[in-house]
């Protein structure tokens, strides 16, 4: 049982992989290729290349490499099928099985995204519409919210009944209740989870709507004031970033991405000029939200009080730091103030303040220092013990050390003391080793004349042979080539290494003209040769019986190296290269 093989080659043809993979990895043109930070491994100098046209990608840091489906199965955890039906739905094409087969998860994971599609359409219409809804455009445009914003950001208005949606939206029971979207009371009946409340609907990355964020009105009876959706086959929101849908081409052309606690201060950034914020959805910051950030940005800004959770908050984010290699920064906002408000009342400031956002060890010991007595021998030695408390929570030496200088001359107090407290609460962590970099581009000609048999094989078709090749690896890359008339079908059918190689060529830059580097490689060719033949000459009795064989192809080295004459002269070597070949075979 599998997908017919068409409709792989279909999805393979027709879906962008630079589109797919731009969901989730920032990625940057760069000549023919696309280049970002890889997502499979931690590192801050992009090693991860795309190319586009050929439909590949491979990293230099570590080796990661596929298409399309490649991609989609390891950023998913799917299967093989499940990736491909994924791209699938997305693309709209119909897949053909082989024969019936269950697809279980992945049927119903997309049946209530659907859903979720279709009810976050309803909540919209019902906001810019119903008469109900008169309050709640009220409210959104005493925010600041116009039609515009509300548009773009698909909110929506849950009307105060027990179960209008449950009723009109034409969804079953068992879906309603999957997608969070309804419940069974203690009467068994159905009804509706949101009443009463402006809805922010939450999407994915790929911009698939998962989840809903309620809020109630002003003047309101119920005590919560934020209700949000629950966890579901299609929503974790320890994984989930409220705003990442909109704002992820602008984190990768600003460099950073600011982080906010609520829906409504991701619109306030993005009123402000600040649209490459995101939030999370009713939950502090995890691990798994630093790894998918980690893609787009390697500079986090945190918008909201960061310090407030204490010491075990500040383990994490310094843990994050150097697992991630990631540099946590904190925007200094007027205090009480949160981005939301901010952005109504002045958003100058709010811009300003994650313009000059500080790295978070070096914004807690400033509002530190910033609130002590500083006036008194007493207050400063204060302010200085508490001082290195915080700085020894962090496991970088050197870094420690800037920040005791620092406090050093704000206190009065001599460094050297600072740093023998320091030492105390030494929690250095152990650095990770280098990613390997990018290699430089590749000289040799057999490796050139393969990038060109990769991405323009029509300008080297009739030049190759095998006899051309002496390294196995790429002999066999370019036996899985010329046999196949993909270059999918190549890699498919190539061993480790040379499907390895294929994929490495695939995202490199070719900038050479066919029969110059064709030309080097044949060159290198007869040179082996000519070293053949006269330690063939020197073994006979005859030393001059080979002299016409090497004149000739002397001369033809010659014509080589003449741009008027070289295809001629190829159009001769190449073939005595293939007929030696087969006498010596």
């Amino acid at each position: 049982m599998g997908i017919a093989n068409e409709d792989i080659e279909r999805i393979r043809a027709q879906v962008s992989i630079v589109d797919v993979i731009g969901e989730h990895v920032g990625l940057r043109k760069q000549g023919a290729r696309w280049t970002g930070l890889c997502p499979f491994h931690g590192e801050k100098t992009p090693s991860f290349s795309v190319n586009g046209d050929l439909g590949f990608y491979y990293c230099f840091g570590c080796q990661a490499k596929g298409d399309v489906i490649t991609f989609v199965r390891e950023i998913q955890h799917l299967d093989f099928v499940g990736a491909v039906e994924s791209l699938a739905a997305k693309a709209g094409i119909t897949l053909h099985y082989d024969s019936t087969q269950e697809t279980g998860q992945r049927k119903k994971r997309s049946g209530l995204v659907e859903a979720m599609a279709k009810a976050v359409d309803w909540y919209h219409q019902r906001l810019l519409t119903a008469p109900d809804a008169n309050q709640a455009r009220g409210y959104l445009r005493s925010r600041g919210y116009d039609g515009d914003i509300v548009r773009t950001y698909k909110l929506g208005w849950a009307p105060d009944d027990w179960d209008t949606l449950s009723r009109s939206i034409g969804l079953s029971s068992e879906v309603l209740r999957e997608t969070g979207l309804a419940f069974l009371n203690k009467r068994e009946r159905l009804q509706d989870s949101f009443r009463g409340r402006v809805l922010f609907p939450i999407f994915d990355s790929r911009g698939d709507a998962v989840a809903i964020g309620g809020r109630i009105l002003p003047g309101s009876n119920d005590p919560a004031k934020y209700k949000n959706s629950p966890s579901t086959a299609i929503y974790d929101k320890s994984d989930t970033l409220y705003g990442l849908n909109w704002a992820k081409e602008h984190i990768v052309r600003q460099g950073e991405v600011v982080v906010c606690e609520g829906y409504t201060d991701v619109i306030g950034m993005g009123l402000a000029g600040v649209p490459w914020a995101v939030a999370t959805c009713g939950t502090s910051l995890t691990d798994s939200h630093f790894r998918t950030l980690k893609n787009f940005s390697r500079k986090i800004v945190l918008a909201f009080d960061a310090d407030a959770a204490g010491q075990g908050a500040a383990e994490r984010f310094y843990e994050w730091e150097r697992r991630h290699e990631l540099d946590v920064y904190v925007a200094a906002l007027p205090p009480g103030a949160d981005p939301g408000d901010l952005a109504r009342s002045d958003p100058t400031a709010l811009r300003k303040a994650v313009a000059e956002a500080t790295p978070f060890l070096g914004f807690r010991i400033n509002r530190l220092l910033g609130s002590a007595n500083l006036t008194t021998a007493e207050g400063r030695a204060r302010v200085a013990e508490a001082a290195m408390t915080i700085i020894a929570e962090h496991p970088n030496e050197l870094v420690r050390d800037q920040y005791v200088m620092q406090v050093a001359d704000r206190t009065r107090v001599d460094p050297d003391r600072l740093r023998t407290s320091a030492r105390g609460a030494d929690h250095r962590a152990a650095q990770p080793a280098p990613a390997r970099r990018r290699p430089a581009r590749p000289e040799s000609p057999s490796l050139l004349v393969l990038g060109l048999a990769v991405h323009q094989p029509e300008s080297v078709a009739d030049w190759l042979h095998d006899v051309l090749f002496t390294d196995p690896v790429e002999l066999a890359a370019y036996r899985a080539l010329s046999g196949a008339s993909t270059l999918h079908e190549a890699i498919e059918a190539a061993d480790p290494e040379a499907a390895e190689l294929l994929q490495r060529l695939a995202v490199e830059e070719v900038d050479i003209e066919a029969d110059d580097v064709v030309a080097l490689l044949v060159a290198e060719a007869i040179g082996r040769v000519l070293q053949e033949v006269g330690a063939d000459a020197r073994a006979t009795d005859d030393p001059l019986a080979a002299a016409e064989v090497v004149g000739w192809l002397k001369l033809r080295l010659e014509e080589l190296r003449e741009s008027d004459t070289r295809l001629a002269a190829l159009g001769q070597l190449v073939p005595f290269l293939v007929a030696r070949g087969e006498e010596g075979a």
